[in-house]
């Protein structure tokens, strides 16, 4: 894995880590295995990731808690990136609040669990329907001035609201849901790239019927899922896929698909 890009000030691996699914069922509460998920943190820095997503809505806090408890104090290479503006009523449940004391109160309380005294990457959850977009993104701007976070990041959001945002402050990253299946963000994705601004897919490992994956991973006797990141990491070069896991293994399998390299026509049919 020797493809690293900078984020948010830190060099690191464009194949990251999504630690969403670390907590219980449906991103609610602990994991049924606490060791595990720490060993899986501790294993994913091993292999080479930098990135390591998260956001105060998964469990709630839980993973937060758990990456703390894994990896700190955190090593120079490793990117904390959390969120804030969802909110959590129970299993399955997510709701809006993107008010600014809201975000105000979630980056404080992401500094205490996180163990730390600034965030690298701070990201706003999403746009919240009953919160004017900008002051929202002035909350972000107002603690980047405070000097509780360092870079701003967006998630869920269109071009135009990406636009909106840049005429406020610097963006280092965005966050849609985008893969080989799910490609409605693609405008963003351009705009992204047109100023140099990070892209994280979430579930970036969603294939639908998208059978060509599946024919390409047979002819290089890999999982599918390889075949899809790998075809992210091709697709555009400020791509920083997030795929998360609780099992050790399966995160060795997914950090695999950074060495995988696809030819110039198997590209072709995977863009389809």
């Amino acid at each position: 894995m020797t493809d690293r890009r900078e984020l948010a000030g830190v060099q690191v691996v464009r194949l990251g880590f999504g630690a969403m699914h670390l907590t219980g069922p449906d991103v609610w509460g602990p994991p049924a295995d606490r060791g595990r998920a720490v060993a899986t943190l501790r294993r994913a820095v091993e292999l080479g990731v930098g990135l390591i997503d998260t956001a105060d809505a998964y469990g709630p806090a839980t993973s937060e808690e758990l990456i703390a408890e894994a990896l700190h104090p955190y090593p120079p290479s490793v990117l904390v990136a959390t969120k804030g503006g969802l909110v959590r009523n129970g299993p399955g449940h997510w709701g809006n609040d993107a008010s600014p004391a809201h975000l105000r109160d979630a980056c404080e309380q992401s500094l205490r669990r996180l163990r730390l005294d600034v965030i690298d990457l701070y990201q706003l959850h999403a746009p919240d329907p009953a919160v004017p977009f900008d002051e929202s993104v002035g909350a972000l701007v107002e603690l980047r001035a405070a000097g509780k976070i360092r870079h701003l990041g967006l998630s869920n959001v269109s071009a135009a609201q990406l636009r909106a945002a840049q005429r406020m402050a610097p963006i280092a990253s965005v966050q849609n849901h985008y893969s080989l299946y799910e490609r409605g963000s693609e405008d963003v994705l351009r705009a992204c790239e047109a100023d140099g601004v990070a892209f994280l897919p979430y579930r970036p490992l969603d294939l639908g019927r998208f059978s060509p994956a599946r024919r390409i991973a047979r002819t290089h006797g890999v999982d599918a899922r390889q075949v899809a990141l790998a075809w992210l990491l091709a697709h555009s070069p400020v791509m920083f896929p997030i795929p998360g896991t609780g099992d050790p293994e399966h995160l060795a399998q997914n950090m695999a698909a950074a060495d995988l390299t696809l030819t110039e026509a198997e590209l072709r049919r995977l863009d389809g």
